[in-house]
């Protein structure tokens, strides 16, 4: 393998510990979401922050369509930083879409993950009979028929929702500039990939113990979601914050904090 994933992800390494964190960020964000949370772990652990490709300073001219037409690319560039890196016993602290990414990672390549941190996971969005998950799909077809049409306008619509919390609105100007750096055509395709995947069947292939964040309500991921995923990824606990909005790294970092020490020093 080519020895070019630290720049492609944009990869920053700090912190003083010996066991890696590796942080992924959900879909328009970057790296620098993560700058509230992880100050808790610097001491403790290595610190790894990565960007997607087409994400944040990654490289965006390593962005292929077809390679990025499933989560399984990005799965692949996380696996690839891993071993690059020569990481071991690595906890992966994922949100929103990078959620099913590291599910798909810790699948294929087990012996890499200690455990996984899943904050506002969701393995689908759209309902299907008995599964709810946030989203008809009328709702679906019209969030990307309108991406398609109107990208900032559907990100300055989108983006008060994802937070969640009216009385920060500037987190909601935060992501929507973080949206708006994004090439169209590279967050369109992202977003069809997200928002129009199905990886309910890949949470029963991993054997990784895993937490689950849920925040509520959380109109991306409803609590609904949550339960599912904690159901059927084998070794998982679940924990409910006392907060709403689907970025609680950003809005409620303190909980989170508490949420992933108490889980891993419990």
């Amino acid at each position: 393998m080519e020895k070019n994933a630290q720049k492609r992800n944009n990869i920053n390494l700090f912190g003083k510990g010996q066991q890696p964190m590796i942080f992924a960020h959900g879909f328009g964000c970057d790296q620098n979401m993560w700058r509230f949370v992880t100050p808790a772990f610097e001491d403790t652990h290595r610190i790894v922050l990565m960007d997607h490709v087409g994400s944040g300073h990654s490289d965006h001219a390593a962005y292929d369509f077809e390679k990025y037409n499933s989560l399984t690319g990005y799965a692949q560039d996380l696996i690839e930083v891993c071993e690059e890196l020569q990481l071991q016993d690595v906890i992966a602290v994922a949100h929103s879409v990078s959620c099913m990414i590291a599910v798909l990672a810790a699948a294929a390549r087990p012996e890499l993950f200690d455990k996984l941190i899943l904050i506002g996971p969701s393995p689908c969005y759209i309902n299907d009979q008995d599964y709810f998950g946030g989203f008809d799909p009328k709702d679906i077809e019209e969030l990307i028929t309108t991406l398609e049409s109107n990208y900032l306008g559907w990100s300055s619509y989108i983006t008060p929702v994802i937070i969640g919390n009216p009385e920060k609105p500037e987190f909601s100007e935060e992501l929507n500039r973080s949206f708006c750096t994004m090439n169209p055509e590279i967050a369109k395709h992202f977003a069809k990939v997200t928002f129009g995947g199905d990886n309910r069947a890949d949470l029963a292939k991993v054997r990784t113990d895993s937490l689950i964040i849920q925040c509520h309500p959380d109109v991306i991921a409803p609590v609904e979601v949550g339960q599912f995923v904690h159901k059927n990824i084998r070794n998982s606990s679940f924990v409910q914050l006392n907060t709403s909005g689907h970025c609680p790294h950003l809005t409620a970092p303190e909980l989170v904090i508490s949420s992933i020490k108490n889980y891993l020093y419990a």
